[in-house]
């Protein structure tokens, strides 16, 4: 397999890639690839340990960034490989192009101006003309972690059909109850017939957990039993995990494949287009919202209060909030807001309430958790994977909603409403079950041509095989100065709970930029000078509106001060 990675129409520098274990104490693998010694580290319960690796860059001319995947060849020399069995399957024959050409990859960023550079560049997914594993010798295994979303199933179910019916794998192992699977020894052999109606059911067949990461017990038990093939379904802090794990394979020289499909019904990974299960929990959303519309229609000074998904980024609640079009009020974690005083959200409800006698609010689970910390005791616990408890925010939101209209002698009716697990629980729709499809598909291609170390997602609509560290080391949140946030305010006309008359934009200050990074759909503040209008051309102006400024402060901090 020719491991060049883009075409030689571009001018390459050599590629960096060091990987410095500070024990320095380890064996590899002989030149048969016959088992090596274990080597135990302290990896029990924590992820700190891991080995420390450079990114794998390929530059190229006019700005050209690679940012590539690891592979076999990295770390294990003289690999023999083996003709594509897809090159022989009757389902292909009629696809003209069996496999992608070596050096195809997917821009991260596909809206530039004329000189700008071509950017970040992942590595295109998808079959490859030589595989580095027989089929016979195949033995994969599948892990869910984390909580539930619509699609898990599909996916398991897609991952065993792919490697039986294209390449021939018959041993594939269901790893019971997430990471802690592993060393329990609880495992289910999958077959086409095992899951074969799985993606009509909700959850998960294999079961899942949080936590239970021990490291080295992990790849003790991948070792032992043989395996050489992970595929790891879970979200941000599962993909964490999937890294360390990946790391200390590489560690070990063992040649397994570390493969990682992103899960998180909240879309907050970054780099990819959504996760799967988005598109269904938004559609499911819109039955809590219709009911909530329903019954706050039907009583005088009705108010239906919804309260979805959406621990640090507000994407559920945002698109239900635009599908529904009933929604009179949407808040989320990333636009803070008050309550009490001009401009707060009390005086938007009584004025709401008075034009047209009822309203419907949809709250993402994050939001407004700092004026509830503010009022009882904050709660600093975790759960098993690290993701901080949350108040119900909903519950009190709702509560002081009737405190303060009680105070005013207005009645009002306020139903709440938490659809949270019925969302999670549910079988994917029929859009989720496609894409579930091309990323379990994509995960076997990329692992069966020797890539590890990976997760995989569309970038800009084409799948790309990403670097665990590009998925783990951010969150993808809404923009709320992006347009789609502009079209939501347009849709409900709830205000920005920001008095018009303090919001004031200064010239001379040193003003920061919203950019949508590389197809990223996230807020970096990047700081530029004032430029002369002869540099700023329409479309900068267009595509990067200054963040508000409100008597020189930021909005959040303008939001507590006119809280105080």
């Amino acid at each position: 397999m020719d491991s060049s990675p883009i075409s030689s129409s571009a001018s390459l520098s050599a590629p960096r890639f060091r990987c410095f274990d500070p024990t320095n104490s380890y064996t590899t693998t002989t030149p048969n690839h016959n088992p090596i010694p274990r080597h135990r580290n302290n990896y029990k319960g924590t992820l700190a340990n891991s080995v420390n690796c450079e990114p794998k860059i390929v530059s190229g001319e006019a700005g050209y960034v690679l940012e590539d995947v690891p592979h076999f060849t990295d770390y294990i020399p003289d690999l023999p490989t083996y003709p594509n069995p897809l090159q022989d399957n009757p389902a292909y024959s009629v696809v003209k192009q069996y496999f992608v050409n070596v050096d195809d990859t997917v821009a991260q960023r596909i809206v530039v101006a004329k000189d700008s550079p071509r950017g970040t560049h992942f590595r295109r997914a998808g079959p490859r003309q030589k595989v580095y594993f027989e089929s016979e010798d195949v033995h994969a295994c599948i892990v869910t972690c984390g909580g539930l979303c619509p699609g898990l199933n599909t996916v398991i179910r897609e991952i065993v059909c792919g490697l039986y019916h294209m390449y021939g794998v018959h041993k594939v192992l269901g790893i019971e109850g997430g990471y802690r699977g592993f060393y329990a020894r609880n495992t289910i052999p999958l077959t086409p017939k095992v899951v074969n109606d799985i993606h009509k059911r909700g959850g998960t067949i294999l079961g899942s957990s949080r936590g239970g990461h021990d490291t080295s017990k992990i790849v003790d038990s991948i070792q032992d039993r043989g395996i050489n093939q992970v595929y790891i379904i879970g979200g941000d802090g599962t993909q964490k995990g999937a890294s360390v794990i990946f790391e200390e394979i590489r560690r070990r020289g063992l040649k397994v494949v570390v493969a990682g499909i992103p899960k998180t019904i909240d879309n907050d990974i970054p780099v990819i287009d959504k996760s799967f299960g988005f598109d269904t929990a938004v559609e499911e959303a819109q039955r809590a919202i219709n009911a909530a519309h329903v019954e706050s229609e039907s009583i005088e000074n009705g108010i239906g209060f919804v309260k979805l998904m959406g621990r640090y980024s507000g994407f559920i609640a945002m698109h239900a909030t635009l599908a529904s079009r009933d929604v009179d009020c949407c808040l989320i974690p990333e636009s803070p807001f008050y309550l009490e005083g001009p401009g707060g959200l009390f005086e938007f409800i009584e004025k709401r309430l008075k034009e047209h006698g009822h309203m419907v609010i949809v709250m993402a689970e994050g939001a407004g958790q700092e004026l509830l910390s503010e009022s009882i005791h904050a709660n600093d616990q975790q759960d098993a994977s690290g993701n901080k408890l949350l108040n119900d925010v909903g519950l009190w939101i709702s509560q002081r909603i009737k405190d303060h209209f009680k105070k005013r002698k207005m009645a009002i009716n306020l139903k709440y409403i938490d659809p949270t697990y019925m969302i999670r629980a549910v079988p994917s729709n029929a859009s989720d079950n496609v894409y579930s499809t091309l990323l379990a598909h994509s995960a076997v291609h990329g692992a069966m041509a020797g890539y590890t170390g990976f997760t995989v997602g569309p970038v800009n609509g084409r799948h790309a095989y990403i670097p665990f560290r590009r998925v783990i080391e951010t969150q993808n949140k809404v923009v709320i100065t992006d347009r789609m946030w502009a079209r939501l305010l347009c849709s409900t006309n709830q205000p920005s709970f920001l008095d018009h008359k303090d919001v004031i934009g200064d010239e001379n200050e040193v003003v920061p930029q919203i950019q949508s990074i590389n197809g990223e759909n996230h807020l970096e503040a990047r700081a530029t000078k004032h430029r002369e209008p002869k540099d700023v051309t329409e479309d900068t102006i267009e595509e990067e509106p200054p963040i508000l400024l409100v008597n020189g402060n930021s909005h959040l901090e303008a939001i507590r001060a006119n809280q105080k």
